[in-house]
């Protein structure tokens, strides 16, 4: 939660972006010097005048204040020029990426030391007034600016803006006030030696001694700059601007700094004069309180307002040193560990240590404590300065400021050795080790071995190995492959672990790539290297790297152990000098604790080792396994890229597919069209014979075989391209299935099987559903079922429940084996058996395709040699009770004026074919064969309607009806096309056309679409349409009975063939019954068995 709140997180770890860098160079000024509101510094000013005199301590600020600018100069500039803070700049300054971990470590302990400091100095003005227990003050000192420091610069920010004058006027009031009421104490400070050792004036030694307490505020720089990142971007319109706050808010801290020094050498000393002890008169809240009584009469409100003082003065200072501290904790961890929960963790961490520090009383031993760490920090402060000040003008190290994981070597020895060595030698001297010269000037020789070993280290090193290699980003991309997140091209980097830009904290955290971007400038790289120079041969190279792991960390927690155990027991040792025997006792008790310690420590280490052995062990097999899996990845897109030209090439199959059953449609469509029409008019025509009604009856019915052939493999198209519609009409269920009944039973008795319908329960009398799909599904099946069953019986059975039909057909034939059991559902698939049995293949896909798409379910079970069962299940809604539709009578023409039609069609046989259904019906027919045919027709003739093909040579359909419409034609267009598609049906929409039929023409439909849009009222014929003439019970008893039985033997076998012939002898034989032989032509032709046996069992009861 707080890592992804850069409002909390101020982009710690990373360059500060110009997105989020909104204050001015003012106000970041602002808050960066209300960080020297720390009463420290008056404390040293007192402390060195107290111990080594006025006139050592005046010099030795003097000298390192001008240090202090002069190495703050480089520092201060090249932060806010390149927005970082002082860690990052440490890397890029010649100590690599892990070499600033140690100096991250030593600058993390002077922000917690300074906040103990600052924080101890507020509880003893918090205990003198409100008179609360020290312990209880220095947690309040400690707790108070957690809340201020956690939403980050921010909030620092404004607090900075809000308290800076009072902050001003309570500091320079008690000057004003004691050189106005008591000017004497002016006059006693300029005579004022101090109370040192070696007397009066100037000694080298004491202000050797002075400058070592003074140098430990150099660090104090490093605060500066965690501010001065925020700074905005140089320009020619801020130049000036830019430049004063950078120097003012830089190392011109150091400027008002040596000012407040000064005047605490000069509270001290007045102090002093009124009585304070000069053990405590160094104390700041003794300083100011003395002052503040010299203005105000009454000693209560000097109180309150020396207390107010130094709250304001150490909330400011602190809030900076917890957030500095915060930045630093994060950058130390963040690499050791390759983690980072938020810098509010360790904001909560650093103030921890700092109220322990408090509770230990930190500032009994503020000499010790200040002078160790100077001489550690000025090293640091001094290598990073000679790189920035001396290295980068000279060419001896990159001009460019890295900071980035990604480019930095683990060590850089340049800044690393220099800073070492000089820490080394400067502790050593102020050890006393090489005499008392050098221990009182051990800081300045830390200071210039840093100056004079960075360059010469660089020199040896060479410019080109403070980088692992160039600068490149993929495509110039700002976005982090890992996070997805967008940022500012400084804070990128390309890797090539992840093949691609990643940010710079992504970088910073990851754990799996093993620096795989830099080889030969790892960390592990340096020890290898280190262990290679062992000339023992008995051991393996990885024995010796555990080794030398162990040595370096335990040799690391052992003088950070020592350091902070040395401390506490320091300050002890301190105040129990004089007597012997309780310093022996302390001493040998520091001995055996810290003895005990290192045991501690050196189990711990080598867990950490083996720890991280362990951990080494499981990332590479993670890498391995990695690697595999992206092998197998690059297989995977081998295998999909040539998926995908398959799928590319089955594309082009189906498109091709569908262009050949396109125009097959069209082309078989279009003389269908003429068959089917004109057997329409045959088969309607009185005054065909007889004997060649069945003749016409069989072309009708092939012509429709023919086109439902050609709609099934058209359905399969249509539904392999998701464009499948169904229609929902009320179905008279029992007469539904009786019809199927009717249609399979005598093909079953023809035969010799058994055919039986079982209704296991009650049937609804209505349902909703496409009676065309589910009649095509079950006549599919059942027809199946006679085509392959040779002997036995054929089972229909039918249940309904819940709005569920359930059909089930079974059979006793050849029955299917397992593997074909499995295929029979693909299309133009069929069985292997021993005799061919002649269909499509097609039956079996097609069922189960709409039985899927109605929602329903097709299954199937089956042995050899025993048969197969089908079950289909549909949902089909009950439709109630609802009344039976009536049967549509035989049209003979219409009420009103006569309407003309103009069919449009290049075809004359399919012209002439609507002349000859229309012109019997009373409609004048005119004839168009394009586009300027019609328009002359349309200008000659008022037109009812438009009859319109599509397919034409010249002007297609299409065109022809936008011509019409925007020529402001609005007839009635009804195309008429064997183009059935559903993309033809639209475009003919959006041209202008109102309805669609497909060929080939279906008489009742085309009367249909007529009825609509010319809004016409047939007249009909006196008898139903299909049916015979009436037939008499008086007219059927004088039939033969013989011939009777013989008809009723034809229609038992079902051979219809036969009775056919039969019925020809006897229109022949018997002309006086030629009524009643009509009939029964007309209903063998119709396939009608149930209604031949019906009719041949009345007149046998007649007999």
């Amino acid at each position: 939660m707080w890592v992804a709140d850069e409002t909390m997180e101020d982009y710690a770890l990373r360059f500060a972006p110009k997105s989020f860098r909104k204050w001015s160079a003012f106000e970041v000024a602002n808050t960066a010097f209300g960080s020297t509101s720390f009463l420290v510094l008056e404390a040293i000013g007192g402390f060195l005048t107290i111990n080594y005199g006025f006139t050592n301590a005046v010099w030795a600020i003097l000298a390192v204040g001008i240090v202090i600018f002069i190495t703050g100069l480089p520092v201060s500039y090249y932060a806010a020029r390149y927005h970082i803070d002082i860690d990052l700049l440490t890397r890029s300054a010649g100590f690599g990426y892990f070499g600033s971990t140690v100096t991250s470590l030593i600058y993390a302990s002077f922000t917690f030391t300074l906040f103990a400091l600052e924080a101890s100095i507020m509880s003893l003005a918090l205990e003198l007034y409100f008179h609360i227990p020290l312990a209880f003050a220095h947690v309040i000192s400690a707790l108070i600016v957690i809340p201020l420091v956690t939403f980050g610069i921010t909030t620092i920010s404004r607090m900075q803006l809000w308290t800076q004058p009072i902050w001003l006027v309570l500091l320079i009031v008690p000057y004003i006030g004691v050189a106005v009421r008591e000017p004497e104490a002016l006059l006693t400070a300029q005579a004022y030696l101090g109370i040192a050792q070696s007397g009066q004036g100037f000694d080298w030694l004491m202000f050797g001694s002075a400058s070592t307490v003074a140098f430990s505020m150099v660090a104090q720089i490093g605060e500066q700059v965690d501010f001065l990142r925020f700074m905005p971007d140089l320009t020619k319109e801020n130049r000036l601007r830019w430049w004063w706050a950078t120097l003012v808010a830089g190392p011109g801290w150091i400027v008002f700094g040596m000012c407040r020094q000064l005047g605490g050498a000069f509270l001290a000393h007045l102090a002093i004069r009124h009585g304070i002890p000069a053990l405590h008169a160094h104390e700041p809240t003794q300083m100011y309180l003395i002052a503040f009584e010299g203005i105000f009469d009454d000693s209560k409100t000097a109180l309150a307002v020396t207390t107010l003082f130094v709250v304001i003065s150490q909330v400011k200072i602190n809030v900076t040193n917890a957030y500095a501290g915060s930045l630093a904790w994060s950058n130390f961890f963040s690499r050791v560990t390759h983690s980072h929960p938020g810098r509010v963790i360790w904001l909560f961490f650093n103030v921890s240590i700092a109220l322990l520090l408090m509770e230990f009383g930190v500032f009994s031993a503020l000499e010790k404590v200040l002078s160790l760490f100077s001489n550690i920090s000025i090293a640091w402060i001094s290598a990073v300065a000679a790189d920035l000040l001396i290295n980068k003008p000279l060419g001896l190290s990159p001009k460019r400021v890295e900071f980035k994981r990604a480019y930095l070597p683990d060590l850089n020895p340049v800044g690393t050795l220099a800073t070492l060595c000089a820490s080394v030698v400067s502790i050593s001297a102020y050890l006393g080790w090489f005499g008392l010269y050098a221990k009182a000037f051990s800081a300045f020789i830390s200071l210039t071995l840093a100056f004079v070993l960075v360059p010469l280290f660089a020199l040896w090193y060479g410019r080109k190995r403070y980088l692992t290699r160039s600068h490149i980003l993929q495509d110039g991309q700002c976005q982090c492959s890992i996070c997805v997140n967008q940022f500012e091209q400084e804070d990128m980097a390309y890797c090539p672990y992840y093949g691609g830009n990643i940010c710079s904290l992504c970088c910073s955290l990851d754990s799996n790539c093993m620096d795989a971007c830099k080889p030969g400038f790892r960390l592990e790289d340096y020890l290898l290297k280190l262990a290679q120079l062992f000339p023992t041969k008995r051991w393996a190279i990885n024995q010796k790297l555990r080794l030398i792991r162990y040595f370096f960390l335990f040799v690391f927690l052992m003088l950070l152990s020592s350091l902070f155990v040395g401390i506490i027991y320091y300050q002890d040792l301190l105040s129990a000098q004089n007597d012997l025997l309780s310093f022996h006792i302390l001493q040998n008790n520091f001995i055996k604790v810290y003895t005990s310690l290192l045991v501690f420590t050196g189990l711990c280490t080598w867990w950490l080792i083996l720890n991280d052995e362990s951990r080494r062990v499981a990332r590479e097999e993670i890498n391995k396994q990695t690697e595999r899996l992206l092998i197998e990845i690059e297989e995977h897109k081998i295998t999909d890229a040539k998926l995908k030209e398959a799928t590319k090439a089955a594309d082009r199959a189906n498109i091709a597919k569908s262009r050949f059953l396109s125009n097959m449609s069209h082309e078989i469509r279009t003389p269908l069209n003429s068959i089917i029409g004109y057997a329409y008019i045959l088969q309607n025509d009185p005054a065909i014979p007889q004997h060649r009604r069945q003749a016409v009856n069989i072309l009708k019915r092939s012509g429709e075989h023919l086109s439902s052939l050609i709609e099934d493999i058209l359905d399969i198209a249509r539904i392999e391209a998701c464009k499948f519609e169904f229609n929902r009409d009320v179905i008279d269920f029992p007469h539904f299935i009786d019809h199927l009944q009717d249609v399979f039973k005598p093909q079953a008795d023809a035969k010799g099987l058994n055919f039986r319908c079982q209704i296991n329960n009650t049937l609804p009398k209505r349902i909703r559903a496409d009676e065309k799909r589910v009649g095509q599904i079950l006549m599919n099946l059942l027809g199946n079922a006679v085509k392959f069953t040779s002997h036995g019986e054929i089972l229909f059975g039918i249940s309904y429940s819940c709005g569920v039909a359930t059909f089930q057909i079974k059979d006793t034939g050849l029955g299917i084996d397992d593997q074909q059991l499995e295929n029979i559902f693909q299309p133009f698939t069929q069985l292997a058996q021993e005799s061919i049995i002649p269909g499509s293949g097609l039956g079996l896909t097609i069922s189960k395709i709409l039985t899927e798409l109605m929602g329903g379910e097709l299954s199937v079970c089956s042995r050899v040699s025993e048969g197969s069962t089908f079950t289909v299940k549909l949902y089909l809604a009950n439709a109630g009770d609802m009344q039976e539709p009536i049967r549509q009578q035989a049209i003979t023409g219409y009420v009103g004026a006569k309407r003309a039609v103009l069919y449009v069609d290049d075809q004359i046989d399919h012209r002439q074919l609507i002349r000859a259904v229309l012109e019997p019906l009373n409609f004048a027919i005119h004839e168009a064969d394009n586009l300027q045919a019609s328009l002359r027709v349309l200008a000659q003739h008022e037109i009812d309607l438009l009859l319109l093909d599509l397919s034409m040579p010249e002007t297609d359909g299409f065109q022809i009806a936008q011509h019409l419409r925007q020529n402001n034609h609005r007839q009635p267009i009804v195309v008429l096309s064997a183009n059935a598609y559903a993309t033809e049906r639209v475009n003919a929409i959006n041209a202008g056309c109102n309805d669609f039929l497909s060929k080939p023409l279906h008489v009742p439909e085309l009367l249909n679409k007529l009825k609509l849009h010319l809004d016409l009222t047939w007249t009909y014929h006196r008898k139903l349409d299909g049916d015979a003439p009436e037939i008499k019970p008086e007219q059927t008893y004088q039939m033969p009975e013989a011939v009777l039985e013989e008809l009723h033997h034809f229609i038992r076998i079902g051979d219809l063939i036969g009775l056919n012939g039969y019925l020809v002898t006897l229109f022949r034989d018997y002309p006086e019954h030629a009524d009643y032989i009509q009939k029964l032509q007309f209903l063998s032709a119709e396939f009608r068995l149930s209604e031949l046996r019906k009719m041949i069992k009345i007149t046998s009861r007649l007999l």
